[in-house]
Order: C-alpha cells, then sequence, then structure tokens
C-alpha cells in the first residue's frame, strides 16, 4: 500500500517541483507559522483532529464533509491542533481543504501527505500549513535530513512519523523534535494501539514530542496513549464518523487528563 501511495505522489511531483521558486516566493512573505510544538506541549494529551474524507483502508468516509464547519467543531471540543488530508487520489484530499481548516480556526494546522521533495514543503507553507507530515519508511536518511533542514527554512514543524523501533532511532538520529508513531501498518493498514505502547519508552528516552497516530476510537484508547506516556494523539476517522464530533473530541481531551 505504501509503495502505492508513493508512487501516485511521484506522478504528481514534476508540477510542484517546476513551481517551487514560486511556492517559496508565497511562503517567506507570509506571517510565522503557528507553533505546532507549543500547541502539543499543553498539559495533558493533546488531540490533533483530523479532516479526512476518504482513506484506502476504510473507503468513503464523508466525501461530502465541510471542511470549515468541521475543523470548527474539533476546535469546539477542545483539540489544540488539526490535521489536513490533502492527498488526492486515495484520500480525496486537496490543499483547498487546508485553505479552508486554516481560515476557519486559530489552531496550527499538518499538511498530512506524503512527502518526498523540499518543493512539497514550501507548496505546503506556501497553502498556510503550519506541519509537515515526514515519514521514515518513505525516504532515504539522506532525503529525511534534507527534508527536515528545509522545514526548519520553511518554518514549519515536521512531525516525522515512524512505525517501528528502528525507525524512532532513524527519525531521532536525522534530528527530529517531534516524532509520531503510526498504529498503522502500512503493508496492511491494520491497527494495533500495542504499537505504539511498545516504542513509548524509546521517545521517552529521546526527550522528543510524542504522537500517537491512528487507531484512537474511544476515551480507553485515548487513556492508553497518555498511561504510556505520549504527548498527544491525533484522531481521524472516528472523529468524522462522529455524530457530534465537538462532543467526542471533547471526550477523548478528558479521558487523556
Amino acid at each position: 500500500m505504501l509503495k502505492t501511495l508513493l508512487d501516485s505522489t511521484r506522478r504528481r511531483l514534476d508540477g510542484v517541483v517546476a513551481r517551487q521558486e514560486d511556492f517559496e516566493s508565497i511562503a517567506r512573505a507570509l506571517p510565522p507559522a503557528r507553533s505546532f510544538a507549543a500547541a502539543l506541549s499543553s498539559q495533558g494529551l493533546g488531540v490533533i483532529a483530523e479532516v479526512k474524507r476518504r482513506s484506502p483502508s476504510a473507503g468513503p468516509i464523508a466525501l461530502d464533509l465541510d471542511p470549515a464547519t468541521l475543523a470548527a467543531a474539533y476546535e469546539r471540543g477542545g483539540a489544540v491542533a488539526l490535521s489536513v488530508l490533502t492527498e488526492p487520489d486515495h484520500f480525496a484530499g486537496s490543499l483547498e481543504d487546508l485553505k479552508a481548516v486554516r481560515t476557519a480556526t486559530t489552531l496550527p494546522v499538518l499538511r498530512k501527505d506524503f512527502t518526498l521533495h523540499p518543493a512539497q514543503i514550501w507548496e505546503a507553507r506556501a497553502a498556510g500549513a503550519d506541519a509537515v507530515l515526514l515519514i521514515v519508511a518513505a525516504v532515504t536518511s539522506e532525503d529525511l535530513a534534507e527534508l527536515l533542514e528545509t522545514a526548519r527554512l520553511a518554518g514549519v514543524t515536521a512531525i516525522v512519523e515512524a512505525h517501528q523501533r528502528t525507525e524512532v532511532v532513524s527519525a531521532v538520529s536525522a534530528g527530529a523534535t517531534v516524532v509520531g508513531v503510526n498504529n498503522r501498518d502500512l503493508r496492511t493498514f491494520v491497527t494495533d494501539l500495542a504499537v505504539a505502547e511498545s516504542m513509548a519508552s524509546e521517545l521517552d528516552a529521546a526527550d522528543v514530542i510524542s504522537i500517537a497516530e491512528s487507531g484512537v476510537s474511544s476515551e480507553e484508547g485515548a487513556r492508553r496513549m497518555a498511561t504510556a506516556g505520549y504527548d498527544a494523539i491525533l484522531v481521524g476517522e472516528a472523529a468524522v464518523r462522529s455524530s457530534d464530533p465537538a462532543v467526542f473530541i471533547s471526550s477523548l481531551v478528558e479521558a487523556g487528563r
């Protein structure tokens, strides 16, 4: 699955790379990004709520959602930050969704996509993103270092995602200060909260801001991640499907205190 997603991204890369200078110019003229790291350093378990229309594993979730309305509900519920899927082919996302979310709230916003080239980071910042996702399994160690440096230059937070212990080590070695552990196996798309629990001690020892991604769909799951020591959780599908997203996010916030 990861290979499929990365192949789709590569097919779109040429157009983005060709506009890198334009994106840099736009990005450098913007006010400073909202601090993702500061948002995640708040007391208790922070909740990053995601705007997500579909996924390869779940299929359509809410194709006709209004990103601004959903984001505002997340903020009312106590989310500390937001995530927006912008990958178009398999998640039906777009940068337009990100722009709508960024305008509708005061929270920092993560561009959730498959970042392979520095031009994508400048594109994200030009669209208003405050953070970008870098996946250890998707790039070489040299590429990861270059992408981290580009994120620093662009003034955005880099959330470096790992799926196994060796990838946590690679993320920290590359200089990551915010590390997400994805409970979803990118080969099978099966989720297991025990994945994040098994790596919590590595993250604590590395003294990084830690995020548990995917698989939390209840107060019990939030409590498990808080007990494991995570600073934040990223919640997508369960939040989108909730009949009252604000109340659902609030319940996770309370469970993580």
